[in-house]
């Protein structure tokens, strides 16, 4: 070879060398962890769900997709600040996800948008292809316009797609959202259970998206700006609703029984359009209400069926008690002839006509009540659940807050049965908690590792107290050198010779908080149980110090 031939060859290397790597196709899985996650479907909270189907689609990640993990809402009640990316996408990201999800709490606002943008920003849209997959119940809390963000991210972006999965939402609420995804090329997905949810997962994470067809467009009529023009009314000889309340229609071509086939279109407010002639299933949804009809469209003729859904509007509003706020926390459930729907703070939809059962829970407060909607007509009320709020917190002593996850607090029914016991009310744990709770009297009790103290209270309805309970406590650390079990004792033995046992730990070491008082700490060894103990003092507010010889 020549020396210019040598040289060229040695450049072109170069060259190639230089070519910067295509970014790789990086995901992040947006979670809902706002308060609504806490409804049920088929009697399981959403939250459940979610996580569990995190974790059996996760099994099935292959090795080398990276893929991150972001919540919002699972810090902080009502902040739209409350975003955090939890796990960076990387490979090998499966357990850590799953963990993050199955520790995470629900109870904030739903800032679905700005976690859109944060996921893009996160994955470098504008350099990288890049894939965010949001699962939420709910639509955007914050004063912000997903459809819009979603045209943004695909003009900047560099091959940005979204993917909705609307987790129990109805189909209203859906078409809110799913613009989201549609303006970035993504997929929306409906999912009303853990199966749903599932395949959702395993089409949007998972799979590879395989190369999808060309769309067939919706047959049209040349010689008519449409042929087709449904009507509906909420009762027989109402008048036709022509505004947009919500409502979507979903064409289906129709089998040999007239029953529905494969779909053809699905369209939102008052729609009318042009198809092909032929036989079809009309399908019409507003709200809770859904109703059909086989429709037969003829060449130059327009179709018009109308649809008498016997059904009126339904408005809630829940309240903590009278002239307070709505209460956004507060879980609204209606019965209605065939069916269930719930939603948080207030709710507007359409029912069938019938009797409804209305059951409003706040806390532990809940008010049920039994109303008849008729056909065409409008029921507006404001129900009032009737509790108080109770703001509690415990306390090693005054001033010292205990500031631990490890942390239980019990709220019981002050009165004690014959059997001398109390009734459990509600459990949480850690710092800073708040109740809702009807009025009467309480006893707060809080119990931190072997400190337990209780302190009683009053709650009034529309009314907040603070509770706070003082454990007289402090803090024992606890080290023996080659022990396999540190136990601590009572210093003071009862009328049998006994001690009282406050805690143990399979280690050479050991810490929890303590009542204030003596106590004795004890170190086993060796396979012949060899044992060897010291005495030591804890006061309250103090953290105590012992190695066991």
């Amino acid at each position: 070879m020549s020396t210019f031939a040598r040289w060229i060859t040695a450049f072109a290397a170069v060259l190639l060398l230089a070519v910067p790597a295509l970014g790789a196709d990086r995901t992040i899985i947006i979670l809902d962890a706002s308060g609504s996650m806490w409804g049920k479907i088929d009697g399981k909270p959403k939250l459940e769900i979610a996580r569990q189907s995190l974790r059996t689609v996760l099994q099935s990640l292959p090795a080398d997709r990276e893929v991150g993990f972001m919540a919002y809402g699972h810090r902080e009640k009502g902040s739209c600040e409350d975003i955090e990316l939890i796990v960076p996408p990387a490979a090998g990201t499966a357990g850590a996800i799953t963990t993050a999800a199955d520790s995470m709490k629900f109870l904030g606002k739903t800032p679905l948008t700005a976690a859109v943008r944060k996921a893009a920003e996160a994955l470098k849209y504008t350099e990288d292809k890049a894939t965010v997959v949001l699962i939420t119940d709910g639509l955007e809390t914050c004063n912000a316009d997903p459809c819009a963000l979603g045209k943004e991210l695909k003009a900047s972006g560099v091959n940005f797609t979204a993917h909705v999965v609307g987790f129990g939402l109805t189909a209203d609420e859906g078409r809110q959202v799913a613009c989201l995804a549609e303006n970035t090329g993504g997929k929306y997905i409906q999912a009303t259970d853990a199966k749903g949810l599932e395949s959702a997962l395993k089409q949007t994470v998972v799979e590879k998206p395989a190369p999808q067809p060309a769309p067939t467009p919706a047959p049209k009529l040349e010689k008519a700006e449409f042929n087709l023009r449904p009507t509906f009314a909420l009762a027989e000889g109402g008048a036709e609703i022509t505004d947009d309340v919500g409502q979507s229609w979903a064409l289906h071509r129709t089998r040999a029984d007239n029953s529905r086939g494969e779909n053809i279109l699905t369209e939102y407010g008052d729609w009318k359009g042009s198809v092909q002639p032929g036989k079809y299933v009309l399908v019409v949804k507003a709200g809770q209400v859904e109703r059909e009809q086989v429709v037969t469209v003829e060449a130059d003729k327009v179709a018009e069926p109308y649809f008498v859904l016997d059904a009126g509007m339904l408005i809630l509003r829940a309240h903590a008690s009278e002239a307070s706020e709505i209460a956004d926390g507060a879980a609204i459930q209606v019965k209605y002839p065939g069916g269930t729907t719930t939603d948080y703070g207030q709710m507007k939809t359409f029912v069938p006509a019938g009797a409804l059962e209305i059951t409003v829970k706040l806390g532990e407060g809940a008010m049920t009540e039994t109303v008849t909607l008729k056909a065409g007509e409008t029921v507006e009320k404001d129900i009032v659940v009737g509790v108080g709020k109770v703001a509690a917190n415990a306390f090693y002593v005054a001033g010292d807050k205990v500031d631990s996850g490890g942390l239980v607090v019990r709220v019981l029914k002050a009165e004690k049965n014959l059997a001398g016991e109390r009734q459990d009310v509600s459990t949480s744990y850690g710092p800073d908690q708040q109740f809702d709770l009807p009025a009467g009297n309480y006893v707060l009790q809080a119990r931190m590792d072997e400190a337990v103290a209780e302190a009683p209270f009053t709650v009034k309805v529309g009314e907040r107290v603070d509770v706070d309970v003082v454990l007289n406590a402090g803090v024992l650390a606890a080290t023996a050198d080659g022990a396999k079990n540190i136990e601590v004792f009572a210093a003071r033995k009862d009328i049998e010779g006994k001690r009282r046992a406050f805690g143990n730990s399979y280690d050479a070491t050991h810490q929890a908080a303590l009542p204030a008082g003596d106590y004795v700490v004890v170190a086993t060894r060796g396979d012949d149980d060899a044992k060897s103990e010291i005495p030591v003092t804890i006061k309250a507010g103090e953290r105590t110090e012992v190695t066991v010889p």
